[in-house]
């Protein structure tokens, strides 16, 4: 909420892309004339879904094979300890060291579970472990390039740091909580 309130005080509503605010004019339009929109029926929904997932995919699947790639090699090749290493209970960095490191990984909440359940069994601290987690879903590459579809660059930069910032400072007070 935070954020939201701090985007509207730089007054960013205009780094979205030119698009959006064209597609918002054209209902604008259509509803200040009174017309009816047809209502698809389900045959033509499905129609519609499916040539948007196809384009959405044809559009953003390189960069997440990129960024899965990226992952899977982190994963398979950087020894089981590095995340400890960087990102142990020990290290006062360990928080925002855990939010970089979760960048190039791409996976939903549930699939960071095992990773992080046996991070915290080999002494990771809950919050550290809880920022990683958060940045991994809410940071990787593949969101931040389709958040790019639709906010301009600046807009874009903004909300990494808003997120970042938030994600950084949860895992602090669930560190100094828990």
């Amino acid at each position: 909420m935070l954020g939201g309130i701090l985007i509207g005080k730089l007054r960013m509503e205009k780094e979205l892309e030119d698009y959006v605010y064209e597609t918002v004019e054209k209902m604008k339009a259509l509803g200040a004339a009174d017309v009816e929109l047809p209502q698809p029926d389900l045959r033509e929904r499905y129609i519609i879904a499916k040539n948007e997932t196809v384009n959405i995919l044809r559009r953003v699947s390189p960069y997440i094979i990129i960024a899965i790639a990226i992952g899977g090699w982190i994963h398979g090749y950087l020894p089981s300890d590095f995340l400890l290493d960087y990102a142990g209970s020990d290290n006062i960095l360990a928080v925002p060291m855990a939010v970089l490191i979760g960048v190039p990984l791409y996976s939903n909440a549930a699939g960071t579970i095992p990773l992080i359940s046996a991070l915290i069994e080999k002494g990771m601290a809950a919050g550290t472990a809880l920022a990683l987690m958060m940045s991994i879903t809410a940071l990787s590459l593949p969101e931040m390039i389709i958040l790019r579809r639709v906010m301009k660059p600046k807009l874009l930069a903004t909300f990494i740091a808003i997120l970042a910032v938030s994600i950084t400072l949860t895992g602090y007070i669930f560190n100094l909580i828990i």
